[in-house]
């Protein structure tokens, strides 16, 4: 079971994420708001961390930032809104799941769980390396490079552009990137595909000409 950071400012919404958690089996720890959340993060650890974004003193996008600067740990982002701003300026802080208040307490669990088994996926153990021009994909060490210069992206943008690499010249469907890249217990829509093809062709620059978009299909890496 998984132990849990519930960030929200709101106590009856932590009170009703709690109740779920312990229902499951897993340890739930509160804070009330971004800066609780860092500074929790700081002494202990985490397997998951629920993070809300409007909250006084420290908001959800600035404390997942200081976070990520000392661990990698999943994180589910709560909103009350549903921009695409608020969806994109978290994936780029390399969230895992974004969900819009109202939410089913229940379908919240599950997401976790399909965060967690995603997570828990082996990484290859053989050095595999993808050479085009000057873009190099390091599958062993989870590296994109371009011009010999490291690459930022979250962690499904690496997910991703993995995936699409090793299945380069194929026509992908959405519905087969989205089963093999977030699982096939995703509970998210196309949006959040189209919202990380976004991002990955921003990260790649020059080479994000290599993404094709197959209108009605899907996507193609082009290798």
């Amino acid at each position: 079971m998984y132990k849990i950071l519930i960030t929200d400012d709101e106590e009856k919404i932590r009170a009703l994420i709690k109740k779920y958690a312990i229902f499951e089996g897993h340890t739930a720890v509160e804070a009330s708001n971004g800066m609780e959340a860092v500074e929790l993060c700081r002494k202990e650890s985490f397997d998951i961390i629920i993070m809300d974004i409007m909250m006084p003193e420290l908001d959800g996008f600035s404390a997942v930032k200081e976070i990520r600067k000392t661990q990698n740990t999943p994180v589910l982002m709560l909103s009350a809104r549903g921009e695409e701003y608020d969806k994109i300026h978290g994936f780029e802080l390399g969230i895992d799941d974004y969900v819009v208040k109202p939410f089913s307490p229940k379908e919240l669990m599950m997401r976790i769980d399909a965060i967690m088994k995603r997570s828990s996926r082996a990484q290859p153990q053989e050095h595999d390396v993808f050479q085009k021009d000057s873009l190099t994909a390091d599958f062993t060490a989870r590296r994109i490079l371009i011009d010999n210069e490291n690459i930022e992206m979250s962690p499904k943008e690496f997910d991703l552009i993995f995936y699409m690499i090793r299945n380069k010249n194929i026509a992908l469907t959405r519905e087969k990137l989205i089963t093999e890249v977030w699982g096939y217990d995703f509970y998210g829509d196309d949006r959040t595909l189209d919202t990380h093809i976004k991002l990955l062709r921003k990260s790649l620059g020059k080479y994000a000409r290599l993404i094709t978009t197959l209108r009605g299909v899907g996507y193609r890496f082009e290798g």
